[in-house]
């Protein structure tokens, strides 16, 4: 099960934090172990870690419109959004 990253910009970081968002739309994927990260030298850049079950099922759902409102939601930059997966 590879772990993936995905690190980008948020407008708010305590909303970001605080929201319930990225286990309602990454649970149903097979997501498990969601950890958050952030800058402590700009804390609007953060990251999360997360083990991937099926990253062709998480890489199709990035590009469905609830994810794109749930970031919306969360206050994510999605045009700074940048996906590590592990190798």
């Amino acid at each position: 099960m590879p772990a993936v990253i995905g690190h980008h910009d948020v407008k708010d970081t305590a909303h970001w934090l605080a929201s319930p968002k990225r286990e309602e739309v990454f649970g149903p994927l097979g997501v498990t172990n969601i950890r958050t990260f952030v800058d402590p030298q700009n804390p609007t850049r953060v990251a999360v870690l997360m083990d991937v079950a099926d990253l062709d099922a998480l890489m199709a759902a990035m590009e469905n419109p609830a994810m794109g409102e749930a970031m919306a939601h969360d206050g994510v930059l999605p045009e700074t959004l940048v996906i590590l997966v592990e190798t």
